[in-house]
């Protein structure tokens, strides 16, 4: 039997043509651990106009919304979302969820539109496999710094940006192929109901509003609706108002008050018990519990995500 090498030297001796010039800068913008027993607050229905959201399983399984079709994840898989890409994260008690999450803005990859990694047409879900452990050591270094207020931390994990950058498209380039969309009738029926909720859910709509703006029957709306997503209108639409309300209370200093009438909600205390319903917690402890002070000695939860 060969006898192992004592030393053992890796020279690079390909010409390494750099990704990320130009334009194409990307900034780290935020580093998220959700541990299993946080999942039970969850990060309802949302989409980040302006950043890539990388987000790595690393424990227990559920059901996610994204986009258009629910699908499930499990501890392994890698999910990209590019910008503008609406997503729910459906979990709880029973349906604990360990992740990590990293938020990426000022993307311009070749031929893609502004902050989108892959092609949207690529996917959203890609099982890491054997690159998992080097994929989870990135996302923890940068969170573990980040979160400690290590020296240079931003420095550093903006570098361990660019490498994890490299790896995610290293996964889906393996992985990746296009997506099977639909093309019968009620599917594209239920996409355009879909982006019409997306453009109009901070306003008065309702499931009649609905129907007479897209000439279709409410009863008609809400049957291909929920045959495509799983949601009812008027739940889609509650769960995005809630998730676009954890935005602005993770993002901003605005009164709750404020932020439930931005949202569409006429009573303040009704968006509380809706809020309280669907994350768990009430608006202000969910502000409160979510962002975090660098350098607590009480191990962070979650930062912006």
């Amino acid at each position: 039997m060969p006898q192992p090498s004592l030393n053992v030297q890796c020279f690079v001796e390909k010409q390494i043509e750099p990704i990320f010039t130009g334009e194409n800068q990307p900034k780290l913008l935020y580093v998220s651990e959700i541990r299993p027993d946080a999942s039970a607050h969850p990060r309802v229905m949302h989409a980040h106009e302006d950043a890539v959201e990388l987000i790595l399983i690393c424990s227990g399984s559920s059901e996610y919304l994204i986009h258009d079709k629910k699908t499930v994840i499990e501890a392994g898989d890698l999910l990209v979302y590019n910008a503008g890409v609406v997503h729910d994260e459906v979990s709880g008690p029973d349906m604990e969820v360990g992740s990590y999450c990293v938020g990426v803005g000022g993307l311009h990859m070749p031929g893609l539109r502004p902050n989108a990694l892959i092609p949207d047409e690529a996917g959203y879900v890609f099982p890491t496999g054997r690159y998992f452990a080097d994929l989870k050591a990135l996302f923890e270094m940068m969170f573990r710094n980040l979160a400690a207020g290590e020296p240079h931390a931003e420095l550093f994990c903006s570098s361990l940006m660019h490498a994890l950058l490299v790896a995610v498209l290293t996964v889906t380039e393996g992985a990746r192929g296009a997506q099977e969309i639909p093309a019968d009738a009620p599917h594209i029926l239920g996409r355009r109901i879909k982006d019409y909720i997306d453009r109009h859910y901070m306003e008065p709509i309702t499931l009649q509003s609905m129907g007479e703006a897209m000439h279709i029957s409410p009863y008609y709306l809400s049957h291909v609706f929920k045959e495509m997503s799983g949601y009812s209108p008027v739940q889609y639409l509650l769960r995005r108002r809630i998730g676009e309300a954890q935005t602005l209370l993770i993002t901003t200093e605005l009164s709750v008050t404020r932020i439930a009438e931005m949202v569409g909600y006429d009573s303040s205390s009704y968006f509380n018990l809706q809020f309280t319903k669907n994350v768990g917690m009430p608006p202000n402890k969910y502000r409160h519990n979510y962002i975090v002070s660098v350098g607590e000695e009480e191990k962070p939860r979650r930062r912006k995500g």
